[in-house]
């Protein structure tokens, strides 16, 4: 980044954390453990709340946590599904900036490697399944390529499986929804500067105000840059504001109006070659797992040249209307605008490497994207209860209609001058294999080539209902009908005729409820994924595909959940334990049968267990996390696969992850987080001998450590050391190119301060 950029930047820290002193000094300095007026004790609340992973309403009463979506019709003791909810007291204890930081809470949950049409952004795959496009925000499907910030949720909701009764179209494996901040009837104002290890620098300031007995307003800022600890060339910069305003709050009829903008401006990182690219059977030294045996500070990329911008804009409006204590109307409009655009060195993509004299050379490869989208989307829910009989209903009708347009084009970038080539290899970005210098110079230019447009249009009609069969039995039942479009203009100009689909998912479950506070269920459910996104791809340009595919269109593939499991809350519901077994099988999948030639037999499985615990052990020690075991397989896959039977990508068969504290003094709590990943292949690529030439990411345990102290009633510090053990493990990997490896250790100083 630019001087003058980070000097703005920590000028603009400085600034947020001494006028959050400043405002806080007369609180720190007034602040006593109580103080008496007219013989009545008052306090002001502690800054480390009790124990819990809930949330605190205006009244100081525990609220549990729960979906915010009304197609949840139960609470979630009573949904027979496997749900995942991370509090914001979880986002930011553990210092998360990214949905990956969070999600590495929910064991079963890796991420991809972008690469080719996977574009260089979140990319979490659940259950085996690729779950790019099932990422929403408030309910809304969020689309388009881009790498999200954390700085104004207040929880993130993941539902495992088949769920397109929730979420229509889908890739089968789940969905992750993030619920923003909202304004509230309270004042309140809360800052955090941070400072840290590579240049880390993060101020974020929440403040909300009740404007009059019904309206308030919220507005969170970020302000952030740093440098990936362990990979020196990586830096990165944000900036982001959300303003809600709400009217009618707490009365029958409510509005609010969110606006959401986020600038970042990063140096793209796409890791470590594999030896998959670079070998041409000479003596290229590699590990077990085909990762190139380089230092994992080694950077490819050219810093003259490589960059990487993301801009969201977007403005949500949400209507609401009571009619009754039992009926309530709900409208939710969106429009938002992302931008993803790259240039990357892909350090596995330039070809044989050639030995000159006793050093390896290679050519950098390149990858890069441009890639606007806009979204329109508007939902409605009539939702309420009744009873019938001796049966109580909670229901939720809907009908949801969604716009997507892609823009997608690719860069023509040519060098005049640069790192110059050795004999074998020719022209200019050339670096040593095991010694790449990411300040080599660059001068050249960077062209848009030809734009490919896409629309993708949805309608779908839901309904969905909690039935209680006295006190003991609930019965969920779920029906969604979707209409997906799509049509398109070629980098030729020419259009894509448009082409669409239609498709009915339903579930069903069963509930016993031992106990109020307990259930035991069993579940089944379906989804379907249309063939534009079924490699999990969100910027698909709808053209036409290889062999038969130019001119025969598949049916969207169809995949089914069955589970069965059991949740409890305990110690006045302060505590959340569950437990599944599903099995997730994705049928009729897009495989080639002959040469040129694809239908739709593949088949993968995923079975499986999965363990959670979430809240207080004792009033002073909380928990969160849990334990995933997965048995994936390529049941039937192309006709010349050496991988039929082998596990699927990015499916570790064990993850666990654990992040406790525990408040050992009125003013310090202490605690971390462990994680363990197992194996996970980075693609059913084999090499000669079947699967034995497959590429992976090691398996690996990390360590991150937690401390918070009190310095008064408003302030406290809080220190976080990520990767405490400096762990050289791998993140992701796409199985053909490249490998990540992780950042190093890096520890992070934070004051936060309350008003």
């Amino acid at each position: 980044m630019s001087d003058s950029r980070a000097a703005s930047l920590r000028a603009l820290l400085f600034a947020s954390s001494a006028a959050g002193m400043l405002v806080a000094a007369p609180a720190i300095a007034l602040a006593a453990d109580a103080t008496a007026e007219d013989g009545v004790v008052v306090t002001v609340d502690q800054q480390q709340q009790p124990a819990n992973l809930g949330t605190i309403d205006v009244n100081g009463q525990l609220k549990k946590r729960e979906p915010q979506s009304p197609e949840f019709v139960a609470p979630l003791v009573d949904t027979p599904r496997s749900i995942t909810i991370i509090p914001e007291q979880v986002i930011t204890q553990t210092a998360a900036t990214s949905l990956e930081d969070l999600l590495r809470n929910s064991p079963g949950i890796t991420f991809g490697a972008g690469e080719g049409g996977q574009p260089l952004a979140d990319r979490p795959f659940i259950r085996g399944q690729s779950s790019g496009n099932n990422i929403f925000v408030d309910g809304v499907r969020d689309a388009g390529g881009q790498q999200r910030e954390v700085f104004d949720l207040e929880q993130v909701e993941v539902i495992k499986g088949a769920d397109s009764v929730y979420s229509g179209r889908g890739s089968g494996g789940g969905s992750i929804n993030l619920s923003s901040k909202q304004p509230r009837l309270a004042d309140s104002v809360s800052a955090s500067a941070g400072v840290g290890a590579d240049n880390y620098y993060r101020a974020t300031v929440d403040g909300n105000w009740r404007l009059n007995e019904t309206s308030a307003f919220r507005l969170n800022l970020l302000a952030t840059e740093g440098d990936v600890p362990g990979r020196d060339a990586v830096d990165f910069e944000k900036y982001g504001l959300a303003m809600a305003l709400g009217f009618g709050l707490g009365t029958d009829t409510s509005a609010t109006i969110n606006y959401y903008h986020l600038t970042a401006d990063s140096m793209p990182d796409y890791g470590i070659p594999l030896d998959r690219k670079l070998d041409n059977g000479w003596a290229i030294k590699t590990t077990d797992s085909r990762i190139l045996n380089v230092p994992y500070d080694s950077f490819y990329g050219l810093k003259a040249r490589d960059y990487m911008r993301n801009e969201v804009d977007s403005v949500t409006v949400k209507l609401e209307h009571r009619f009754s204590d039992n009926l309530t109307l709900r409208n939710l409009t969106r429009y938002s605008e992302t931008l993803n655009d790259y240039v990357v060195t892909n350090p596995g993509d330039g070809g044989a490497a050639v030995l000159v004299g006793d050093t390896w050379w290679m050519k950098r490869g390149l990858k890069s994207r441009w890639n606007p989208a806009e979204t329109f989307a508007n939902v409605t829910d009539l939702y309420g209860d009744f009873t019938t009989g001796a049966l109580k209903h909670s229901f939720d009708l809907g009908v949801e209609y969604s716009r997507e347009r892609n823009r997608n084009a690719g860069y023509t970038v040519t060098t005049t001058s640069g790192s110059p080539c050795p004999t074998g290899l020719t022209g200019f970005d050339c670096t040593p294999v095991y010694d790449p210098n990411p300040n080599d110079p660059w001068t050249g230019s960077i062209v848009r080539g030809a734009v490919t447009r896409n629309t993708t249009k949805s309608t779908g009609v839901y309904a969905n209902d909690s039935i209680a069969l006295g006190d003991r039995w609930v019965l969920n039942l779920g029906l969604r009908w979707d209409d997906y479009r799509v049509r398109g203009v070629a980098s030729t100009g020419l259009p894509v005729a448009e082409t669409s689909w239609d498709f009915v998912n339903y579930q069903a479950g069963l509930v016993y409820k031992p106990t109020a506070n307990t259930s035991v269920y069993a579940s089944y459910a379906t989804s379907s994924t249309p063939p534009t996104i079924s490699a999990g791809d969100q910027n698909n340009s709808g053209g036409a595909g290889s062999g038969n595919l130019a001119n025969e269109v598949l049916d969207p593939e169809d995949t089914e959940n069955y589970e069965i499991g059991a949740k409890a809350e305990l110690f006045g519901q302060r505590l959340t334990l569950s437990g599944a077994l599903f099995q997730t099988t994705r049928k009729n999948a897009q495989i080639l049968i002959s040469d040129g030639v694809y239908a739709q037999a593949g088949e993968v499985e995923v079975k499986g267990l999965e363990l959670g615990f979430s809240g207080s052990v004792t009033p002073a020690w909380t928990v969160f996390g849990g334990y995933t075991y997965m048995d994936s397989e390529l049941v039937r896959g192309a006709y010349n696969s050496v991988n039929i039977g082998d596990p699927l990508a990015n499916t570790p068969k064990n993850s666990f992850s654990l992040f406790t504290t525990y408040q050992l003094l009125s003013k310090l709590s202490l605690g971390g987080g462990v994680y363990y990943v197992d194996d996970r292949f980075g693609g059913n690529q084999g090499g000669a001998g079947g699967g034995a030439g497959r590429v992976y990411a090691p398996s690996y345990t990390r360590l991150d450590l937690f401390a918070a102290y009190d310095l008064s009633d408003r302030a406290s510090l809080q220190l976080n050391v990520k990767n405490a053990t400096d762990e050289e493990y791998i993140m992701r990997t796409n199985g053909v190119h490249h490998a990540d490896p992780a950042p190093a250790r890096q520890a992070i100083l934070a004051l936060n301060l309350r008003f």
